[in-house]
C-alpha cells in the first residue's frame, strides 16, 4: 500500500464508529474471529485498547494485521485502523481512485 493511499485510508478512517474492542484477555480468538468478520463487512475497521489489556495499541494491531492479512492504517493513542480489500469485488465497500 503507497503512503497516498494509507493517507486517503486515514482521512476516510475519522468519521468511522469504534466497532472492535480488546480488553485485558488481549488477542485471543474470539477478537480474531470479530475483526474477521467485520472487515469483510466493511472492509475497514477502527478498534480501541482498554487499558487493562497487557499489549499496546501499535502491537495488537500487528498481531491482527498479521493474522488476518489485513494492513495497518494507523494507530493514535489508543486506537488503531486496519484494513483488508474484500476478495469478492462484488461486496467491495471502499474504492480508492487512483
Amino acid at each position: 500500500m503507497t503512503g497516498k493511499e494509507r493517507a486517503k485510508y486515514r482521512a476516510l478512517a475519522n468519521s468511522y464508529e469504534t466497532i472492535l474492542y480488546v480488553g485485558k484477555n488481549g488477542v485471543g480468538d474470539e477478537v480474531i474471529k470479530e475483526a474477521d468478520d467485520a472487515l469483510n463487512a466493511r472492509e475497514m475497521i477502527k478498534g480501541k485498547v482498554h487499558e487493562t489489556c497487557e499489549l499496546t495499541p501499535r502491537e495488537v494491531c500487528g498481531i491482527l494485521c498479521e493474522k488476518l492479512g489485513a494492513e495497518p492504517i494507523q494507530v493514535i493513542g489508543t486506537k488503531f485502523v486496519i484494513y483488508r480489500q474484500n476478495k469478492d469485488k462484488d461486496k467491495r465497500v471502499i474504492f480508492i481512485d487512483e
